[in-house]
């Protein structure tokens, strides 16, 4: 049950990538090359890789691409809290910065089924 939960969440997650790419976009920091080809990629692979889970023979190598794919979306996360006063105003600063800790449980929750 924990692994199609774990699956919707990031497919999910991917496709709002393509629904909300805008609010996406203004996540990306400044110093990153096109943030809509980001945006698009990071969505792509949360699709894969949460389809990846649900199948035996890609679940190991899936599993591994959602932990680097919570490492390489961490500078956003990031990004996105330092921006709160100018970009986020209308959610609390602290629900910004404590969603960073919380990639750790998600990181662990795939490293569930690399095994």
């Amino acid at each position: 049950m924990g692994r199609w939960l774990l699956a919707v969440l990031f497919i999910v997650a991917g496709v709002l990538h393509f629904v909300a790419t805008k609010t996406y976009v203004r996540i990306v920091p400044e110093y990153m090359p096109n943030p809509v080809l980001l945006v698009y990629l990071s969505g792509v692979f949360e699709v894969l890789g949460g389809v990846g889970l649900l199948m035996p023979s890609t679940r190991r190598f899936a599993a591994w691409g959602l932990i680097a794919l919570l490492v390489a979306v961490m500078p956003a996360n990031v990004q996105m809290a330092m921006d709160h006063a100018t970009k986020w105003r209308g959610i609390p600063e602290w629900l910004l910065w404590a969603r960073l800790p919380l990639q750790l449980p998600l990181m662990w929750w795939a490293w569930l089924y690399t095994r």
